[in-house]
């Protein structure tokens, strides 16, 4: 038998999700059976869930947008594909919290076994979006290698000091808190330039003072709202400043994309910078797949505010 997560009604996740078993079915033509070895938890899964995110299954749904698996059988019609490879799925939506899943094989990645379980489990969303847009943190690679520098904008937190040491190690040029942003006068006094890019995910009062930095014509492009506040822009920023404000969705970007090489490409590049160790995965903590509950509360709670993805581990499954 296999196992799946499944909600009915949106609420929240820890009241209306739950866990059913169901027989492992046989793949058909041109499909794959797959035994899911990891898959993360992430705030747009809770949003999902919520029924606050624009993307919305069909009720009753399997939660998970990203996942690795391990091919355990293949259906008639597939010949590149064998059992045993480690793929990841393309399509959003599929509900990769379950132990078993069944994908057609146009839907999937094969990556190699050498790329860590928390690398491949995490590859279509973070990195795809950094690598997109640029700079943030799984990044600094590209700026870096490019040239760029960066500010880098954090929560505080218990472990602040070793967090700002391990950004600066990947390449940023400085760290602050939101806190800091507000008195820092590394742009005034001339220590760096005022940035004309700015990459912002939580919203509120946090976007508004990474918007106060950027320089004349600069541009703000959003790609997240943790802070579940809305982005205001002054009037003066757009009159005086010429400030751009746009947003940027991967979902939208792969769906657009589905089929090109440059998406295709871009995954190669990816997982050939993990795989020589030029980028790594998130700071992580595996949960048994048993103990989902733990994971979803953890990434509700001021856990997964602090940096640490929560990944479902299916071994024990």
């Amino acid at each position: 038998m296999a196992s799946k997560l499944v909600y009915s009604e949106y609420g929240d996740p820890v009241k209306v999700v739950h866990k059913e078993n169901e027989e492992i079915p046989n793949p058909k033509e041109n499909e794959v059976l797959v035994k899911m070895l990891a898959a993360p938890v992430n705030p747009a899964d809770v949003n999902t869930i919520e029924g606050k995110y624009p993307s919305k299954p069909p009720l009753p749904a399997v939660p998970g947008n990203e996942g690795v698996g391990k091919i355990i059988k293949v259906g008639p019609g597939v010949i590149e594909l064998s059992e045993g490879d480690h793929i990841v799925p393309l399509t959003n939506n599929l509900g990769t919290w379950r132990t078993h899943l069944i994908l057609s094989r146009d839907n999937i990645l094969k990556v190699p076994k050498k790329l860590g379980l928390v690398e491949a489990a995490t590859l279509t969303v973070n990195p795809c979006t950094a690598y997109r847009m640029l700079v943030v943190r799984m990044s600094f690679r590209f700026a870096v290698r490019g040239g760029v520098r960066s500010v880098n904008v954090v929560r505080a937190r218990p472990d602040l000091a070793e967090l700002k040491a391990f950004l600066v190690e990947l390449g940023a040029n400085q760290v602050l808190t939101e806190e800091e942003v507000r008195t820092t006068d590394i742009f005034k006094s001339g220590k760096l330039e005022k940035p004309n890019l700015a990459l912002n995910c939580v919203g509120g009062k946090s976007a508004l003072e990474i918007m106060r930095h950027l320089q004349h014509g600069g541009t703000m492009v959003t790609y997240g709202g943790m802070s579940r506040e809305p982005v205001t822009v002054p009037t003066s920023a757009l009159i005086f400043k010429d400030i751009h404000v746009r947003g940027f969705w991967m979902t939208r970007w792969s769906k657009e994309n589905s089929d090109t090489v440059d998406r295709m490409e871009m995954f190669e590049e990816l997982i050939s910078l993990m795989t020589s160790n030029d980028l790594q995965g998130p700071k992580s903590q595996m949960v048994d797949f048993d103990n989902y509950k733990e994971a979803l509360i953890n990434t509700m709670t001021a856990k997964g505010m602090a940096g640490t993805k929560f990944i479902l581990n299916f071994d024990k499954s």
